[in-house]
Order: C-alpha cells, then structure tokens, then sequence
C-alpha cells in the first residue's frame, strides 16, 4: 500500500469523508457532477414547505448549505476543484480535513429517521444528551427547545454547521456535564 492510499483510509480499511464548500445553491449541480465522474457523494436534504400567495410546495434543501461531501478522491483534487461550483475541499494547514465518520453516521441517520429534520444554528454549549429508545436510539447530541418543542441538535463540528431534530425529552439522558459558568466576580476599591 503507498503512502498516499493510507491518508485517505481509516483503520478499518474505509476511505474518508470530506466536505466541499461550494457555491450558494449549487449543492445539487455539484453533486451530481461528482457523481458522474464517478465519486462517492453524500448531499443531505431535508423537506419545507415554502408558501406562495396562491399554493404551498414542499421543496427540498441541503442540510447544510454550500457543503457538499465526497468519500475519498482526494487523489484527484484538481478534478474536483475544476467541477463547477465547487470553491474549495475544506481543510486545515493545506490539507483536507477528515469528517468524523460518526458525524457522518449521525446525520444519515436523522435524515433516514422520517422525523421532521432542520437546519440549526451551531451550537458549542448545552447539555450533552444521547437518545435512549426510538429510531434514533443510541445517537448523541445537544439538547434545545424552540417554540416549547424539545430538539437534538446534531453538530459537524468542523463546518460549524449543525441540524436539528423534534425530541421527546423523555427518550433522552444526560451523557456531558453541564457546562461550568465562568464567573468571575468584580472587586470594587472600597474607599
């Protein structure tokens, strides 16, 4: 095996994933662009409906808009930045950066789960849950409410981008400690 098959596999002998960034709204083009020149993609879209003066549609989006991610093929970098509205393969110190493949798992999984699925903002505090039954029993993530409605927020931590799913609060349980405070109290000079 050269050295170069071994940065792009895991120990398990799986190739990696990576995340493209993209032009806006060109998630779609690029992956079926990749597609046909025969790499691995994987471009989560989730279900809105958007109103108009006279209907409703439901229409589908990308989870995580301008992201589009690729398994391998980092052995033919130019082709993928020479497709169309592909802007850059994410990476840090000039090379590509890896995404977990939990992560991976994670968000196929609330997007396979059938469960109303949205976009989120990131989140880096919040308490640390894992679901303990249900379809998406065993998946971990950060617990918010919006509206009264518990959510699971999924993060890809290295997009800073994250997605949301409705959560009964009684199907989960705390894994993380609650994030300490940083207090740090005022001494005023007394006179």
């Amino acid at each position: 095996m050269r050295l170069a098959e071994m940065e792009i596999q895991n120990a398990d002998g799986t190739q990696n994933w990576h995340a493209l960034f993209t032009r806006h709204q060109h998630e779609k083009s690029v992956a079926l662009a990749l597609s046909n020149k025969s790499h691995k993609v994987y471009l989560p879209l989730y279900r809105s409906v958007r109103r108009w003066q006279d209907r409703d549609k439901q229409l589908l989006f990308p989870l995580f808009p301008c992201y589009v991610f690729i398994r391998a093929g980092m052995d033919r970098q130019l082709q993928i930045l020479t497709t169309p509205g592909v802007i850059h393969i994410v990476g840090w110190g000039g090379k590509p950066a890896i995404v977990p493949q939990t992560q991976m798992d994670a968000v196929s999984q609330i997007i396979e789960s059938g469960l109303f699925v949205e976009t989120h903002p990131y989140l880096q505090c919040g308490d640390r849950v894992r679901v303990k039954t249900g379809p998406l029993m065993g998946l971990e993530g950060i617990l918010t409410r919006k509206k009264g409605v518990a959510r699971l927020v999924i993060s890809m931590e290295m997009l800073g981008r994250a997605a949301a799913v409705e959560i009964d609060v009684l199907n989960v349980e705390r894994v993380g400690p609650i994030p300490a405070l940083n207090f740090s109290p005022r001494i005023s000079p007394s006179a």
